[in-house]
């Protein structure tokens, strides 16, 4: 039936990248997230992996390519090649982990300078991880007052217990969307003005 193509067609994909300091969790929130399950020990992640999971957004079917990514300075240059054309932008950091929550200005500031064009309203959302362990170094209020200046919703999450991980995932996934269409809608009444400036100049007599 004609009704159920045009449905399907109207799937977006879109890309989502993971980025944060080394050892924050960003493979294990990943897996979490797609496949439910945790592993204590990942391999560090080299360059870039990339899982997708499908789902719906205010019954658009979505597809998120999620791209995890390594959190070694050394990497840092190859990682941000990734960043092109991503929709939205998680931020991770470790709440025992007092380093890799200062080093969130360095990665959103890096992700902002080499996304075109530049959006200040970028789809982007702060994952604390391991809320789940007791030797905790950032407070919540210092870690929600950095996402608050910078208007970034901030989930406390747990890889391991799945906690949030899901309801941080698909917050960023309806901000992506509702970017995505706004640029869509934007580019089509772009396309449609163009045409009355085509009507032909009256020669004059």
């Amino acid at each position: 039936p004609q009704g159920l193509s045009m449905d399907a067609s109207k799937k977006v994909d879109l890309k989502i990248i993971i980025i944060g300091a080394l050892g924050v969790g960003k493979t294990s929130l990943l897996h979490q997230y797609v496949h439910k399950t945790f592993y204590e020990d990942y391999r560090t992640t080299l360059g870039a992996s990339i899982l997708t999971k499908v789902l719906a957004v205010d019954s658009t079917p979505l597809k998120l390519q999620i791209w995890d990514t390594g959190g070694q300075e050394r990497f840092q240059s190859m990682v941000s090649t990734f960043y092109k054309g991503s929709d939205g932008c998680m931020l991770a950091f470790d709440v025992t982990d007092r380093e890799s929550f200062e080093a969130l200005d360095n990665w959103r500031d890096d992700f902002l300078e080499k996304v075109i064009p530049r959006e200040q309203d970028f789809p982007m959302v702060v994952l604390g991880n391991k809320i789940d362990l007791s030797d905790r170094q950032v407070p919540k209020e210092t870690a929600s007052a950095w996402c608050k200046e910078k208007d970034i919703p901030y989930f406390e999450v747990s890889a391991k217990n799945n906690i949030n991980v899901a309801e941080a995932f698909e917050t960023l996934a309806k901000q992506a969307l509702s970017t995505y269409k706004g640029i869509l809608e934007s580019y089509l009444t772009d396309s449609i003005k163009l045409t009355p400036n085509d009507t032909p100049k009256q020669s004059c007599c």
